[in-house]
């Protein structure tokens, strides 16, 4: 099926059909100077001519000039939080099964963001003993993807080869244009679902030079990414750079907190935890969002694996762009820049990995093999 062109009414339509389909509709909102990931009633709740201004340790809504409703770059949630909730309980003592997991309609799924639900059904949902949790809510999802032509400050994605034109995984992707007679929406469809809900909605068929230029404004996104990982295997770089001084360096300034973790769409990590009423009577087992950078985390009879801020924040990119292929086969970073936005004393992942290439050739800090 070719291309199609939705306007504001299309999109609002696109809204109420989900809702009536009986899908829980979620996507942005602007909520507590941020735009946050929340339920949508209708086209209103997005954040109409709201943008974002980011850099380290630093996020700020901004007003634009136009009334794009998707015309600002991610926010500190991801939608990991509904696949993957941050608090699920697993078990209970007096047999009561889990709740019925809702049908989520995602909008708005930035092409980084698709590439990380992938990666996660990568560590989640395959393998032997997969989350089934996790693999039920996935596949009850229905997913309108928006390509990106406007990367904010932060955003590496080109880098990282997640975006910024959305990959396979969607129903229904979005291209938002802006023109004199306001905004309108050239869409792809991925799916039968996404062919079966466009079919429903008022739109026309999209001429070649709405195609071109669509497609135009999302290649040239790539080229004004407001960060770049270095050239070459990361991997690698990171295995050569097992001694480096930068660590002790990066160390000074990471205060351990966690938050990289928690604003990442992949990091994965849990703990669960049993309680207990009063009574004694009734237990319950919950799984919980866990940290790295958390000093237990590794704790082994008598004590912790990794004790110093060094070794946790070394294990945490290492894992992230390194030992992720050895386990998964793929990278862990989709090139977001939360990490970067949300780090109380602007710890640039980009930096530090362009810091350890730099340092890579030079000999001095090399352990003697004598």
């Amino acid at each position: 099926m070719g291309s199609a062109v939705i306007d504001a009414t299309g999109l609002e339509h696109l809204i109420s059909t989900l809702i009536d389909r009986g899908y829980r509709v979620v996507g942005p909102r602007r909520s507590d100077d941020a735009i946050v990931l929340g339920e949508l009633s209708s086209a209103d709740d997005l954040p109409r001519g709201w943008g974002v201004d980011v850099a380290r340790g630093r996020y700020r809504l901004r007003r634009r000039d136009d009334n794009a409703l998707f015309g600002h770059s991610a926010g500190p949630q991801s939608w990991k939080q509904f696949l993957h909730p941050s608090r699920q309980r697993l078990w209970s003592s007096d047999g009561t099964p889990p709740e019925e997991p809702p049908r989520y309609a995602f909008i708005g799924v930035r092409a980084c963001d698709l590439s990380a639900i992938k990666i996660l059904n990568g560590v989640l949902g395959v393998g032997a003993h997969p989350d089934q949790g996790f693999v039920g809510r996935l596949r009850r999802i229905f997913v309108v993807a928006v390509n990106c032509t406007e990367p904010g400050g932060l955003c590496f994605c080109a880098s990282m080869g997640t975006g910024p034109e959305v990959g396979p995984g969607y129903d229904l992707a979005l291209t938002e244009r802006i023109d004199d007679d306001g905004c309108h929406y050239v869409v792809d469809v991925g799916s039968d679902d996404g062919a079966d809900v466009l079919a429903a909605l008022p739109h026309r068929d999209a001429e070649q030079n709405e195609i071109d230029s669509a497609r135009s404004d999302v290649s040239e996104a790539a080229n004004h990414m407001g960060r770049q990982m270095p050239e070459g295997d990361l991997r690698e770089l990171l295995i050569v750079s097992r001694e480096s001084p930068r660590w002790e360096d990066v160390a000074g300034r990471c205060l351990t907190c966690g938050n990289c973790t928690m604003v990442c769409p992949t990091c994965f990590c849990t703990s669960t935890e049993d309680v207990t009423d009063l009574s004694g009577e009734h237990a319950e087992r919950w799984m919980h969002w866990a940290s790295c950078y958390e000093f237990d985390f590794t704790y082994t009879h008598p004590d912790s694996v990794r004790k110093s801020g060094e070794s946790r924040y070394r294990h945490w990119i290492t894992h992230k762009l390194g030992t992720w292929h050895d386990q998964f086969g793929s990278t862990g970073c989709v090139g977001c820049g939360r990490c970067i936005a949300w780090c109380p004393t602007g710890i640039d992942i980009t930096e530090e990995m362009n810091a350890l290439a730099g340092l890579a050739d030079d000999d001095r800090w090399r352990p003697s093999d004598d």
